[in-house]
C-alpha cells in the first residue's frame, strides 16, 4: 500500500519541513524519527556506482564502494542504441537496489558545445535528439526497478571555466532547439525522479533561484513530476529556491539555510504551502523506493562485468580502416602505448568509479593465445615529453612486425571534471611515437582512449583508427574482440571530429570572460554549423565504418502529405551487401525547403540500429511529428513550422546522405508580424495574406508615378529585389503613398493579419 504523502506532511511541525529540504551529510537526506520518515542514500553515477563506504567521511574524496564501470556518456551515445543503454540501466537499478541507493545522480545530458569542456566525457552527444533519446532510454532502464535518477546539470553548464558563477548568456531559441531538448525529451518519455539544477547562472539568474526555468519550462511546459535537487553546493538563495521550485538543497549541513525557510515563512515572505509542496514532491520520490524496495538482490559483479563488455562492443566506432582490419591472428603483432596494459576507460572527478575488475587488451590477447609483443613507448598517465630509449624500442619493434598496434589518447590530467581542455592535441609524445612508427611500418593502426574529440595530424599515414573513448571496464576485452573480428564495430560518431579546434563554432567565445559567456553560435552546434559553413571535418557526425558494406534503399513513406496533428512513418531497407554480419544505424534527418530565415540545413529527427546478415535485407521504421519539422519562434513563445516544402535525408552518417523524399506540410499557424510602418514590403509579399494588398498598392503606385512604371526601366526581377528590404515608411518618403494612403494600407494589413 503507498504512503500517504500528504497526510505525513499535515502532520509535520514546519521545522521538520525545513529540515527535509537539505540533506544531512554529503550523500544522505534528513530523516524525520518522530513520524518515521526515513532518511535516504543517493551515489554519483551515471555510468556505475561511487558510493562511499557507510565508514567514510560522507566527504566524497575517500574510496567508494567495489563497483562496475560501464562505458561513459560519450561512449554509449555513439553505440546510438537505446535498448543497450537501456539494459544498462536496468543493471546499475539493480545494484542501487542491493547497495540501499534510492537515487543515482545522472545521466549527464548537456550538450558537447566545445569539444575542450573538461566533462564531455560524461555527456551524450552535440545532438539534443541523440543526447534526449538515449538519456530516456537509460532513465526508464534504471527507474524500472524504483530507482530514481538525477538528470543534470539543468541547464546550460557546458564548461568547467568559472562554472559555478558564470553566466551562460544564451538566446531563447537556442535554448528550446538545442540546449534543453535532451531535459524535455527525457522528462516527457521517461519522466525522472529528479532534476539536479546547474551552478551557472542563465542570463544573470542563478538555475537554482530561477523560476522560469525550474517552473514555468520543466514543470508548466513539460510536465516534469519529480523534485529538483541542486548540484553541490549550487543554492544560492534558499528562499528564493524554494519559491522557484529548488525542492533540495545538497549536500548537508543544511541547518542554517533550514532556519532561513522557517524565519521566511514566519515573517510572511514565504507561502508554507510552496515547502509543503516542496516536501510533498520529495517524499513522493522517497516512497516509491521505500515502499517498493526489493529484499535479497545480489550485486554480482563478475555478471555485470560481462554486460559492461557487452556495451562496450557496441561503442567502438571504426573511424578509418584500409582493410588492415580485422587483424589476422596468425600474424605478428606489436601493441604499443601504455593504454595497452593499463587502459584509461573513465573519466575524472564525481563519477569516477572504483571498479571491480579491469582487463586490458593486452591481458586479452595474452589469455587467447595471440602473437603480441608489448612495448610501453609512451606513459598513458601522464603528459611529458618521449623517453627516447622507449620510442627506440618501439620502432625496432615496429620494424620487425606485421601489424602494430598504438593504444593512445588522453590522460586525466587532460581531460576530467573541474577544468577544461587548453586544447584538442594529444600529448606530444604520443603523436610524436605514432609518426615514428608509421615511418618504419605501414600497417599501423591507432586505438583512441578519449573522452572527446582530439586532432589527429597523423589520421593520413595510419592504416586504420578505433575510437573506442572512455568504454568502462569492459574496454580491453571489447577491444580485443573488436580488433580480431570476433565483433563487427558498429558504433558511430555522437559527435563532430573537426580538422582543429579553430574550426569549432564556439571557439571565440569559449572561456574568454569568467563572468558571462556568450553562446553566440545560437542554434549552429556542431554539424549544424559545419553544415550551413559547408566547412569539411576530419570525421563527420553520425560516421562509423563496418567490416562489412551495407544499402540502404526503398525509402517509403506513409504519407507526404503532413499537418500539425499528423505524423509520417518513413521506412528504409537495409541490405548488408558484405560477407560478415553486422549492424548499420540509419539516421533521419529533416531539412526545411522553404527558405526560412536563419535554420540549419538538417537536423537528426530518427534514427535505428538493425542488425543484419550477410545477404539479408531487414526494414526499418522512423516516425516524424510536427515538432521534427519545427524551430522556437521567439516572437510566438512557441515551436512554428512555415506551411510549405521540407525535406527527409536518410543515410549513415550526416555526410553521406544516400536517400531524400519531399512532403507537403500545412499549418492553421500564422507567424504574427507587427503591423507599423517599419514593416518591408518584402515581409507583406511573402505572407499570403497580405500579398494581394501589397501588389494592389505596387500597381497603383506605379499608375500614379510621374515617372511610369519603374519596372519597365530596370526590368520585374531587379525592381522586386530593390523593394523587398524596403519599409512601407520609405514608400511614402518616395512618394509611392500619402499619409493617408498608409494609415488606410495599415488598417487593411491589420484587418487580413485578424489583429482587429
Amino acid at each position: 500500500m503507498a504512503t500517504d504523502v500528504k497526510k505525513l506532511v499535515s502532520e509535520m511541525t514546519l521545522e521538520e519541513k525545513a529540515s527535509l529540504l537539505g540533506g544531512a551529510d554529503f550523500w544522505h537526506t534528513k530523516a524525520v524519527d518522530r513520524l518515521g520518515i526515513p532518511k535516504f542514500m543517493m551515489s554519483d553515477g551515471p555510468h556505475g556506482l561511487r558510493k562511499q563506504d557507510e565508514e567514510g567521511d560522507h566527504l566524497g574524496i575517500n574510496d567508494s564502494i567495489k563497483a562496475v564501470c560501464f562505458p561513459a556518456a560519450c561512449a554509449t551515445a555513439s553505440s546510438f542504441d537505446t535498448e543497450m543503454i537501456g539494459k544498462m540501466g536496468e543493471a546499475i537499478g539493480d545494484e542501487c537496489q542491493a547497495e540501499n541507493l534510492s537515487i543515482v545522480l545522472g545521466p549527464a545530458v548537456n550538450i558537447k558545445r566545445s569539444p575542450l569542456c573538461g566533462r564531455n566525457f560524461e555527456y551524450f552527444s552535440e545532438d539534443p535528439y541523440l543526447a534526449g533519446k538515449m538519456a530516456a532510454a537509460y532513465i526508464n532502464g534504471v527507474q524500472s526497478r524504483h530507482v530514481g535518477t538525477s538528470i543534470k546539470h539543468f541547464a546550460l553548464n557546458n564548461q568547467e571555466y568559472f562554472r559555478m558563477s558564470n553566466s551562460s548568456e544564451v538566446s531563447e531559441r537556442a535554448m528550446r532547439e538545442i540546449y534543453f531538448p535532451p531535459f524535455e525529451i527525457a522528462v516527457k518519455e521517461s519522466q525522472p525522479k529528479t532534476v539536479m539544477c546547474s551552478y551557472n547562472k542563465i542570463n544573470g539568474t542563478y538555475s537554482a533561484d530561477n523560476e522560469w526555468l525550474l517552473d514555468k519550462v520543466l514543470r508548466k511546459d513539460w510536465g516534469f513530476e519529480g523534485f529538483v535537487m541542486t548540484d553541490w553546493g549550487a543554492v544560492n538563495d534558499r528562499v528564493q529556491g524554494v519559491r522557484a521550485g529548488l525542492e533540495l538543497e545538497m549536500p548537508g549541513d543544511s541547518s542554517v539555510n533550514d532556519a532561513k525557510i522557517v524565519k521566511a515563512v514566519k515573517d510572511g515572505s514565504l507561502d508554507e504551502k510552496l515547502v509543503d509542496r516542496a516536501c510533498e514532491r520529495i517524499l513522493t520520490v522517497v516512497y516509491d523506493y521505500f515502499d517498493n524496495k526489493k529484499e535479497g538482490v545480489v550485486f554480482d559483479r563478475d555478471a555485470d562485468h560481462e554486460k559492461a563488455v557487452e556495451a562496450a562492443v557496441e561503442c567502438g566506432v571504426l573511424l578509418e580502416n584500409n582493410g588492415i582490419l580485422p587483424l589476422d591472428p596468425s600474424k605478428k603483432i606489436v601493441y604499443i602505448g601504455e593504454y595497452a596494459e593499463t587502459p584509461r576507460y573513465q573519466g575524472g572527478g564525481s563519477s569516477h568509479i572504483n571498479s571491480s575488475k579491469v582487463t586490458s587488451a593486452l591481458d586479452s590477447a595474452k589469455a587467447k593465445g595471440r602473437n603480441v609483443e608489448y612495448v610501453m613507448g609512451f606513459p598513458g598517465q601522464k603528459d611529458e615529453p618521449l623517453d627516447k630509449a622507449e620510442l627506440e624500442k618501439a620502432v625496432a619493434a615496429a620494424k620487425g612486425a606485421d601489424v602494430v598496434v598504438i593504444f593512445a589518447g588522453l590522460p586525466d590530467v587532460i581531460e576530467s571534471e573541474g577544468y577544461d581542455r587548453a586544447n584538442m592535441n594529444m600529448p606530444a609524445a604520443q603523436n610524436e611515437l605514432i609518426e615514428a612508427v608509421t615511418a618504419v611500418n605501414e600497417n599501423t593502426v591507432v586505438v583512441l582512449h578519449n573522452g572527446s574529440p582530439v586532432e589527429t595530424p597523423w589520421a593520413d599515414d595510419v592504416a586504420a583508427i578505433l575510437e573506442m573513448y572512455l568504454a568502462g571496464q569492459g574496454v580491453g576485452e571489447a577491444t580485443d574482440q573488436l580488433l580480431y573480428g570476433e565483433k563487427n564495430p558498429s558504433g558511430h560518431l555522437a559527435e563532430s571530429f573537426p580538422f582543429r579546434v579553430q574550426d569549432n563554432p564556439s571557439y571565440l567565445n569559449f572561456n574568454t570572460d569568467p563572468e558571462k559567456c556568450y553562446y553566440s553560435e545560437g542554434v549552429y552546434v556542431g554539424y549544424r554549423y559545419y553544415d550551413k559553413k559547408m566547412m569539411p571535418v576530419r570525421w563527420a557526425f553520425g560516421h562509423g565504418l563496418s567490416y562489412t558494406t551495407f544499402e540502404l534503399s526503398n525509402m517509403k513513406l506513409s504519407s507526404d502529405k503532413m499537418t500539425e496533428d499528423s505524423t509520417i512513418k518513413v521506412s528504409v531497407d537495409v541490405k548488408n551487401t558484405g560477407d560478415v554480419v553486422g549492424k548499420e544505424v540509419v539516421q533521419l534527418y529533416v531539412g526545411d525547403l522553404n527558405g526560412t530565415f536563419d535554420r540549419p540545413v538538417k537536423e537528426l529527427k530518427g534514427f535505428a540500429k538493425i542488425e543484419v546478415a550477410p545477404g539479408e535485407t531487414k526494414t526499418v521504421t522512423m516516425e516524424i511529428d510536427y515538432r521534427s519539422l519545427a524551430y522556437f519562434e521567439e516572437s510566438m513563445g512557441d515551436w512554428f513550422a512555415p506551411s510549405g516544402k521540407y525535406e527527409l535525408l536518410v543515410g549513415n552518417s550526416s555526410d553521406n546522405i544516400t536517400l531524400r523524399e519531399e512532403i507537403c506540410f500545412e499549418t492553421k499557424k500564422v507567424k504574427p508580424m507587427r503591423c507599423d510602418s517599419s514593416i518591408t514590403i518584402g515581409e507583406l509579399m511573402a505572407n499570403p495574406a497580405t500579398k494581394p494588398i501589397i501588389d494592389e498598392m505596387m500597381k497603383k503606385a506605379a499608375e500614379n508615378s510621374p515617372f511610369g512604371d519603374p519596372s519597365e526601366a530596370v526590368g520585374d526581377e531587379m525592381m522586386q529585389a530593390m523593394m523587398r528590404f524596403m519599409p512601407l515608411k520609405s514608400a511614402m518618403s518616395f512618394g509611392m503613398m500619402t499619409e493617408t494612403d498608409m494609415e488606410q494600407l495599415l488598417s487593411a494589413i491589420s484587418a487580413a493579419l485578424g489583429q482587429r
